[in-house]
Parts: structure tokens; sequence; C-alpha cells
């Protein structure tokens, strides 16, 4: 169970509102009073109050077996201008290449040290992946995670070389310059590979969406690693990627 370590005494009211908000990750609930309590270290009656209040206004939903976000909030997050308008460019290209390939289509953005899922169409015989839409993984780890990072400018990379690399399986890359090195790589063919970095038995090819000259996200297949098959998946990940990025230079 996820714990929000902070010193809850010194936020404000908005701040204690959004980490209770924030405690319903990744499930979205159900979660209990003691739940909460236990997840955002807040007194009893503060999150009673604060789960009362967003339950009032629309944000959470009383149920018997506890608290879940609310309709409300699913109606913010639609209309994000950033994501709904990639959504929107992208979804006829994640369909072709679903289309191309029968395999699991993802497409993620950047948000801090994370890639986060904000689309995904799964393959005919997906297999378990730990991504989910408005989930998130760490961006080394992933393909989208790297092809997002490669071309984010040389402050963040030099930032995420700094720190210590989080590893999902034995095979994540924890080494700085191994990752420094994939990074190169990275940008010299235009496309980012993962090989059970991120799930074992699980691969996938990656490339970055460009929006006024910016990675603003990228695109990836996923596939068992028994049928990984880079050069028939590649061409088609890519053009999918440029397609994507065209469709966005219309729009911005």
């Amino acid at each position: 169970m996820r714990s929000v370590k902070r010193n809850t005494d010194r936020l404000s009211l908005l701040e204690k509102s959004w980490l209770v908000l924030d405690a319903f990750r990744p499930t979205g609930g159900p979660l209990r009073l003691a739940d909460v309590v236990e997840r955002c270290h807040l007194p009893r009656t503060t999150a009673f109050r604060l789960l009362t209040e967003l339950a009032g206004i629309g944000a959470l939903v009383r149920r018997p077996d506890g608290y879940y976000l609310g309709r409300r909030l699913f109606e913010l997050g639609s209309i994000v201008p950033l994501e709904r308008d990639l959504r929107h460019a992208a979804l006829p290209f994640m369909h072709d290449l679903y289309e191309a390939t029968h395999e699991t289509v993802h497409l993620g953005v950047r948000d801090g040290l994370d890639v986060v899922y904000v689309e995904k169409i799964r393959g005919q015989e997906a297999f378990a992946l730990p991504s989910r839409v408005g989930g998130r993984l760490p961006l080394t780890c992933t393909g989208i995670g790297k092809a997002l990072l490669a071309y984010s400018g040389p402050d963040l990379i030099e930032e995420v070389l700094r720190r210590p690399l989080r590893r999902l399986t034995p095979h994540s890359i924890v080494d700085p310059q191994r990752l420094e090195e994939a990074l190169g790589q990275i940008q010299a063919a235009g496309l980012a590979y993962e090989r059970e970095e991120a799930q074992p038995g699980g691969a996938c090819i990656a490339a970055p969406v460009f929006g006024d000259g910016v990675a603003v996200a990228a695109l990836s297949v996923s596939v068992p690693l028994a049928r990984f098959q880079p050069t028939r998946l590649a061409p088609a990940v890519k053009a999918a990627a440029l397609g994507i990025s065209r469709a966005l230079a219309r729009t911005i």
C-alpha cells in the first residue's frame, strides 16, 4: 500500500485535498477512511472532513465498500488541452499501427521523471503489462520513457544520470553509463528499444512525437519477447509517430 510521507501540518487546505485525491492511485478506489488516514498521514477528523466535502462536490463518490474517485474528475481530465489534442491527433495513427501489428500500442507523455500513459490499445493476444491509462512508470525503464528522455535536452538527462536509477526487473538499466549510451543510440536512430526492463517476458519499440519542435509524447508497440521482431515493427512505429507529429503541427 502506497503511503504519502509529507509533513501535513504545514499544508494548506487545497494541498491536503489534493493529497487525499492522490491517495486513490493507482486504482481509483475503493478506500476507507482508515486507508486515507494511513496513506496521507492526516488526522482522522481532517481526513473525514475532506472526504465528506470532496464527495459533496462530486470529486469522490461514497459507496458501501468505501470511497471512489468521482466522475467529475474524469470529466475535467478529459478536457485537459494538451492530452485532449494529443489523443485526438494520435488515435487514428494508433489504430493504424494496431491494425498493422495486432500488438499493444501505447501513447505516453513525460511528467517529471516518469512517463504517464494517456492512451492504450490492447493487442489481440495481449500479455500482462504494468502500464495502464493514467498510470506512470519510470522514464528509464520503458521504451516510451527512454524516447522522451533522449529528446528532453541535456539538463534533464544530466539530472537523471545523477540520481539512483530505479529498477523494475533484473533487466532494468541501473548503470548511468549504459543509460547514457542507450540515449545516444536513441537520438541517432529516432527509436527506443526496451527488452524486459519494465516487465519480464516483454519488449517494445518506441518513437518520439514532436509538437512545435519539442518531444511532447512518444508512441510504442509492446509485444511478448518471443515474437519481438524489430525489423518488422520499427518502420511502422516510426511512421505512426511521424504521422502524429504532422497532425499535431496542423493543430498548433
